[in-house]
């Protein structure tokens, strides 16, 4: 096997971080099979995570949380125990891509990671939680299988296309925040309404329905 880049090393930690944020224990899982089977020489730092032990507690957890993640309501509540979990996590492997050649390298990387993960674990958890008004189950499950598509498919990129995955990777942060900025206004919306009622204050009516508007829209409302 080849080593890998450097551009390769930086697309992969960037990868681990944020895609940590999203799916924790698949993103365990898949990067320690991809070493175990010799698909990928792991940098030394993840070389843990072939471990066969690691690989199948990591499966477990990816069985458990395939299920979890699909039913309203505990799929919010998974990310919430989750909240403490995956950032770090993700900060810890970004930075084990670096971390035993540089110990400088594998700082930045570990902030990097970090940044990456509560990025991607902030946007994921408030579109869900906003799904999650729905009364219907379908989109809340086809959530969830993008996500369960979109970490395997991130891992190749940032190894096969480095460049490409960096670029994009700038392309989803940017739609991120957006998507966070949204969500957050339609649920301050439905808190406050929640809160006049328990308050015995009159109904203003149900906020709007949750609909995702192009970025920059001239429509959009202001709070």
């Amino acid at each position: 096997m080849q080593t890998l880049d450097t551009a390769q090393l930086i697309a992969l930690a960037g990868a681990l971080g944020w895609a940590s944020g999203v799916r924790l224990y698949l993103v365990v899982l898949l990067t320690g099979l991809a070493g175990y089977l010799g698909w990928v020489p792991l940098p030394q730092g993840l070389h843990l995570l072939a471990n066969p032990v690691v690989l199948g507690a990591s499966g477990f957890m990816v069985f458990i949380e395939f299920f979890a993640d699909k039913i309203p309501g505990l799929d919010s509540l998974w990310d919430v125990v989750h909240a403490v979990i995956r950032i770090p996590a993700g900060a810890a492997l970004a930075a084990g891509v670096f971390s035993a050649d540089s110990n400088a390298m594998g700082l930045v990387a570990a902030l990097l990671g970090g940044t990456l993960a509560s990025t991607s674990f902030s946007a994921k958890a408030t579109a869900r939680a906003a799904i999650n008004t729905s009364p219907e189950p379908f989109s809340n499950i086809g959530a969830s299988l993008a996500e369960d598509s979109v970490v395997p498919a991130g891992l190749w990129l940032a190894l096969a296309h480095p460049l490409v995955f960096i670029a994009a990777l700038v392309v989803v942060l940017v739609l991120s925040v957006w998507l966070i900025r949204v969500c957050w206004r339609f649920l301050a919306q439905l808190f406050r309404r929640v809160a006049r009622i328990f308050s015995g204050k009159s109904d203003p009516g149900p906020p709007p329905a949750f609909t995702l508007k192009p970025p920059f829209s001239k429509n959009e409302p202001h709070v």
